[in-house]
Parts: C-alpha cells; structure tokens; sequence
C-alpha cells in the first residue's frame, strides 16, 4: 500500500511513539471497509489491562449505515464514536457518571439522511445528539446566506464521514489506544480542507484527549473556523450546577441572554419554555496557555473538565439550554476560534482565521470525568490559581447582532 498523506502526516504525529498495532478500518482510497470488528486484550495477550474495542456497522431508521466505534476498559471508561458522524463523540460513561446528554435524536443519524439546508439552513439539528461535535471547519455558528451561499448552521465537518479510520494498540504499558479519522470537505472550485482526528485515550483513566490537524490542501488561502461543541446533561447537569471557569470577559450573545448575566455561573432544573441563553466568553489561561472550563454537580462530587490551549482556541462559548428532559437538557461548554454567530459577522469582527496553501492548524483538548469531592476541589483550585485577583468583565451588551 502506497504511503498516503494520510499515513505520512499521522507518521510525523507519532514519531517517538512506543511501538503499536494498527488496524486500518475504513479506507476510501484503498477500497478497504471492515465492517463489523473487534479486537480486545485478550486477544492481544495484555495480561495487565482489561479492554476492547468494537466496530458496529448500525441498521434501521435514519441510522442505517451508520457506524459506531466503541472501547470498553475495565474500571475506567466506555466511549463511543461515530466515524460516520465526523468521527464525533456520542459519549463517554464510567466512575458512575457520564460526558454527554439524552437528546430527542435518539438514532446515529446517518448524514445520507439529512439535508443541512433544510429549516432555512438548520438542518444540522435533525442529527444533534453527540457530547462532542466539531463544528467547522470552512465555516461555523449560525445559519446564513450571503451571496447566493447558504452558510448552514455549524458547517459540514460533523455530518462528513471519515475517508479513513484507524485504530492502534500500543505494544507497552499502558497501552494507549489511538483511533484516527480523515474527514474532508473538498469541493471543486472552493475548499480542500482535511483533518486528520485523534482520540487517545489509556485504559482505566477517567480522561482522553483529541489531537486534531487541519490542513489547507488547495493552491490558494482559505478561511476556516472551529468550535468544539461539547455537551452535558444530567446527572452532573441539575439544578444547582455550576460552571466553572477562569474568565477574562463575559457578554450575552444576545438580548434574551442579557437575563441571565447574572446569573450565569448556576443551573437551574428542567424548566419548560426556557429558551437557550448563550454567552461569549473570553477565558484567561496559564503561562503555558492552558486553560480548563467545567461543569460540576450541586453536591460538587461529580463533573467534567476540559483543558485547551488559548493560543489554538482563543475563545469559548457557554450555552445553557434547561429545558425539559424530554425537549433536550443540556449545557454546552464550547472552545473555538470563533463564537456561534453568522460566518459573516465573525470575519467582520475578525474571528475568522486563514490558513495558507500547505499550512497546518494543530487543536488539542483533554476531556476529564471527575467522580470525587477531591478531584472536583482540585480542579476549583487550578482554576482559582488561574483568574487570580482578575475581575471578571461582566458586560451586558452583545458583542454583535445577527
């Protein structure tokens, strides 16, 4: 098999990596597709770590075809991702709690079923159920048309299925498993953007981390944007939760929002006909730039974190969706380059990044299921260390109108 960019990019990604298995489970440009897989430790002969991992090729409904991609470790975490999906994360469950949220959507909505130019472009909405959906790449946030082009609500990168997939083993304690996926929004005349995903994740942790490379691989610049829609529900969402995270400004997206300013940092039950509010949100960070944002339960002995780096992704976006448990009860905790409104207004205010022919764009974020008072302490601690004496800006007007 000829050395793809593909396997030439990922190759430069783990150079120095402990020696590993790989398994190629989706190629497009090789004809290869697995189908229904598994390989698990036993297999491998790991005597040390208890784990699989599983491909499931889904029937039925708007799920037909869809796959899932599933690794199960023993006293540590189930997660579940969806290659089909934009290799977006369905969820994550272990330590009696859970990254994610129960959506209406109840199916892998396979994206042959979904026009994303429906409902005046919010189409996107008829496959939303992940706990973590990429949001971009070409372009993202709120749904709009400017000359002739309808800018659909959070782009394509979520509804594209990866040309590629991978999974590898390491040979060694602790056994990293890494799972890749090419996504492309290629178009004649307009984008060649890749991105390479992975998601590593060592058996037994209460944590995993992606790594993402995009790449402009036409011979002109092009614009990109990314917001890394992530997503939690109950347990760890109920009222009384708290989102946690060190800030430099907060503003409403936009007037509804103003209501909740004060209010901003708690969670109230399911409450019907309660509208989203969302907030802009700059964060401070660290002086190595890292930064972490997290929602934790009353009882502060349940929640999630994730840590970013500002420099990738400068800004991050809260949306607080307390509706009934039925209509879809969730927050949403968003790192990105961009907040959520129209690619129009985000290049206007000079949110929009380029990259040139060639360039490379690097996105790195941790995910953590925290299931003790201590670990949720801790995390209240780093990020007091961070804000410091910083006063957060609380401003109250929206930083646009759409």
């Amino acid at each position: 098999m000829k050395k793809t960019w593909f396997i030439a990019m990922f190759s430069a990604l783990i150079s120095g990596q402990a020696a590993a298995q790989s398994w190629v489970l989706t190629s497009a440009e090789d004809g290869v597709e697995e189908g229904n897989w598994k390989i698990s430790s036993e297999a491998l002969k790991v005597k040390d770590k208890t784990f699989s991992i599983e491909q499931k090729v889904l029937h039925g409904g708007k799920q037909e075809g869809s796959k899932v991609i599933i690794f199960r470790s023993q006293d540590g975490l189930t997660i579940t991702l969806s290659p089909t999906r934009g290799m977006n994360l369905l969820r994550a469950e272990g330590f009696g709690a859970k990254m994610g949220w129960d959506s209406p959507v109840k199916e892998v909505v396979n994206p042959a079923f979904i026009n994303l130019e429906s409902r005046n472009g919010l189409g996107w909405l008829e496959g939303f159920n992940e706990m973590m959906v990429r949001c971009g790449y070409e372009w993202t946030g709120h749904p709009v048309t400017e000359g002739g082009q309808i800018y659909t609500l959070h782009g394509k990168a979520g509804n594209t299925p990866a040309s590629r997939v991978e999974v590898e083993v390491a040979d060694t304690a602790p056994y990293e498993i890494r799972i890749r996926g090419l996504i492309k929004e290629s178009t004649f005349k307009k984008a060649d953007l890749q991105t390479l995903t992975e998601l590593r994740y060592v058996p037994g942790s209460n944590s995993f981390s992606l790594h993402d490379v995009l790449t402009n691989r036409a011979d002109y610049p092009h614009d990109y944007q990314i917001i890394y829609h992530s997503n939690f529900g109950a347990p760890i969402l109920e009222n009384g939760a708290r989102f946690l995270a060190p800030i430099a400004s907060i503003s409403p997206f936009n007037d509804y929002a103003k209501a909740g300013l004060k209010t901003w940092g708690t969670y109230a039950g399911p409450t019907k006909g309660f509208d989203e509010m969302v907030f802009n949100i700059k964060p401070l960070s660290d002086p190595n730039h890292q930064t972490l944002a997290a929602l934790v339960n009353n009882a502060g002995d349940k929640g999630v974190a994730i840590q970013f780096d500002t420099r990738q992704l400068p800004v991050l976006t809260l949306w607080k969706n307390t509706d009934t448990l039925k209509q879809g009860y969730v927050t949403g905790i968003e790192p990105g380059t961009s907040y959520a409104y129209p690619v129009t207004i985000e290049r206007e205010q000079k949110r929009v990044k380029q990259l040139q022919p060639g360039a490379s764009a690097q996105f790195d974020l941790t995910y953590t299921l925290l299931h003790s008072k201590a670990q949720v302490a801790d995390l209240e601690k780093k990020i007091a260390d961070i804000q410091g004496k910083v006063k957060i800006d609380e401003n109250a007007v929206p930083i646009a109108k759409e």
